[in-house]
């Protein structure tokens, strides 16, 4: 098994641009502690600063929306509802998510800054990997305001007061902390011999696994584990809190009634897709997707990490009136809403 690994680093490294070989042989080994080396875009490296700047394009548009959103929701007292609530902390995370991420990929593809300390390797990994799994929490979440919103609009202020959402909260702040906390810890477990080539643009639990030359079979166990437990649990909650509102739905009488109760979860439907469908590939894709090229994968996973910040924003902000309205008045733009 460590054999094929090192004939597969081998390989790897071999087939890299003479400039990436360079910096790799000036910074991959050290006796101390291992620094880890980001390749970026695999088979794609004279041309990743152009692939830089759609990224650059997403992650600007995450900072700008997600604050608005949260200063949008802050300053006015008639958005200090659950659903709104819900979507101040999707906001809050998708911050934390897009800014672990982009400034070091943007840094490898851009600048060539391609070495990363052990230490800093392993925070921004716990740090993309638990606040995922605490967006993944906010979906469902939002989900079940969504279902007490349609199917027991007369109890939804008394059922989701804000001492319930602070503790819904909190709940999936801990579960990401505690769920996550082990991926550092069990790391630290593994011994790096050989030149430490991450090939991908930041640093990935699995991508960081493969390159230990010892056992790491708990590590993808347990890597495999929590993958399936928070999103297998979340899919299913949120898919049993949308049949329920289906169920509701269809009774209603009036086709005005239904497509308003429809629209109102239209938003938070487009948001899962974004999130689910290409995190859900792309974890595949890296485990058993032996055919898909290394280059689509690392492309997929890093679009995985920025899309959705960047679009849930503009996503919320089209659909949903209230927001709209009030951004329109902090920017002073007069028009027809």
């Amino acid at each position: 098994m460590h054999q094929e690994w090192r004939n597969y680093d081998f390989l790897f490294v071999s087939s890299l641009s003479k400039p990436l070989m360079t910096t790799l042989s000036n910074s991959s080994w050290r006796l101390i502690e291992p620094s880890f080396f980001l390749i970026g875009i695999p088979g794609l490296e004279e041309s990743q600063h152009w692939i830089a700047l759609p990224l650059c394009v997403l992650y600007l548009l995450a900072l700008l929306g997600n604050v608005t959103v949260l200063f949008t929701i802050w300053t006015d007292p008639s958005l200090h509802q659950p659903m709104y609530l819900f979507l101040a902390m999707l906001s809050g995370i998708d911050l934390v998510l897009a800014s672990s991420t982009a400034p070091k990929t943007l840094a490898v593809l851009l600048v060539h800054a391609h070495e990363i300390g052990y230490t800093v390797c392993l925070i921004q990994m716990f740090f993309i990997h638990a606040f995922s799994s605490m967006e993944s929490g906010v979906l469902v979440a939002m989900a079940l305001d969504r279902y007490v919103a349609i199917c027991h609009p007369l109890h939804h202020s008394t059922i989701l007061h804000p001492r319930v959402i602070g503790r819904i909260g909190m709940a999936v702040l801990v579960r990401g902390i505690l769920l996550l906390l082990p991926f550092p810890i069990l790391l630290r477990r593994l011994v790096f011999c050989q030149a430490t080539v991450i090939g991908h643009a930041y640093c990935e639990h699995m991508a960081v696994v493969k390159l230990s030359c010892s056992d790491s079979t708990v590590n993808r166990a347990y890597g495999l584990a929590v993958a399936l437990l928070v999103v297998g649990l979340d899919v299913l909650a949120i898919g049993v809190s949308y049949a329920l509102i289906l169920q509701a739905v269809l009774k209603v009488p009036g086709g005005e009634a239904r497509h308003k109760a429809f629209s109102t979860c239209g938003s938070h439907i487009c948001v899962i897709l974004v999130f689910y469908v290409p995190g859900i590939f792309s974890f595949l894709t890296h485990r058993f997707g032996r055919q898909v090229p290394h280059h689509v994968h690392v492309l997929l996973a890093t679009l995985y990490l920025l899309v959705p910040p960047a679009l849930n924003p503009l996503v919320y902000g089209v659909k949903t009136q209230q927001i709209r309205q009030r951004v329109l008045r902090v920017f002073d733009i007069k028009g027809q809403i």
